[in-house]
C-alpha cells in the first residue's frame, strides 16, 4: 500500500457533531435564494438531484446553469468550529502512517481546510483532491476516483479507502482498492462484498491501516 485516501465529512470526524446540517441549510438557501427555486420544490428537487446524480450540485448545473464556484463558496460557508474540535488521538494515527494519507471528497478546498485546521491536521494530509477533481464529479461516480489515481502514479490495488458511506466503497473497491468503512453502527460487511473491515472512528482505521503494512 502507497497511499491511504480519507473521505472528509463524517468519516474524518463524527457523523454526531452534526456539521452538514449546516450545510444543508446553506444548500436549501442557495437553491431559494440564489437559484429562484420555490421553496416548496426544494427538497424534492435535492433528493431527486442526488438519487440522479450523486450531487445536488450536478443537478443545478445541468438544469438550471449554476456557477459550481459560487455555489461550493456558498454552501460551505458554515461555522465549522462550532461543532468540529481538536482529535489527537486521529492526529497521532494518522502522523504514524508510513505512507501518505490525502483527502478525497465530494467537498470544496476550502471546506477540507477548514475542517482540517479544526480537528488540528494542519500538515498531515499529503495533498487534497475535492469536487473539482473530475470536472465536479463526485463520488460514486468512477471519474474522481480515476483522476485521483493518475495524480498519484497509483494504480488501486496501492491505495486504501476510508469512508462512511458503503455505495463510494463499492467504487474503490471496482478499482481494486482495499476499503475500511467508518460508522458506529454494524454493517452487513458479509453481505457488501466491497468492504474489507470496519471501524468506529478514522483513527481507528489509521491504526488497521498500519496493522495491515506490517503484515504485508
Amino acid at each position: 500500500m502507497q497511499a491511504v485516501l480519507f473521505d472528509l465529512d463524517n468519516t474524518l470526524y463524527p457523523a454526531a457533531c452534526d456539521l452538514f446540517s449546516l450545510i444543508d441549510v446553506r444548500i436549501n438557501r442557495y437553491m431559494k435564494d440564489v437559484v429562484a427555486i420555490d421553496a416548496k420544490d426544494v427538497d424534492s428537487l435535492r433528493r431527486r438531484y442526488w438519487q440522479d446524480y450523486g450531487a445536488t450540485l450536478r443537478g443545478l448545473i445541468y438544469h438550471h446553469d449554476v456557477d459550481p464556484e459560487d455555489y461550493l463558496d456558498y454552501v460551505h460557508s458554515v461555522d465549522v468550529g462550532s461543532r468540529v474540535a481538536l482529535d489527537g488521538d486521529l492526529q497521532q494515527s494518522l502522523n504514524a502512517l508510513p505512507v501518505p494519507s490525502y483527502v478525497f471528497t465530494n467537498g470544496s478546498r476550502c471546506h477540507v481546510d477548514r475542517v482540517v485546521t479544526a480537528l488540528g491536521l494542519d500538515g498531515v494530509f499529503a495533498d487534497v483532491f475535492d469536487i473539482r477533481i473530475a470536472d465536479y464529479q463526485p463520488k460514486p461516480n468512477p471519474e474522481p476516483y480515476q483522476q485521483v489515481l493518475e495524480k498519484l502514479s497509483l494504480s488501486g490495488n496501492q491505495c486504501v479507502m476510508v469512508e462512511d458511506q458503503l455505495k463510494n466503497l463499492q467504487t474503490a473497491k471496482q478499482f481494486g482498492m482495499k476499503t475500511i468503512l467508518v460508522a458506529d453502527e454494524p454493517a452487513e460487511i458479509a453481505a457488501n462484498d466491497y468492504v474489507d473491515a470496519q471501524v468506529t472512528s478514522p483513527a481507528a482505521a489509521g491504526r488497521l491501516v498500519q496493522q495491515w503494512l506490517v503484515g504485508a
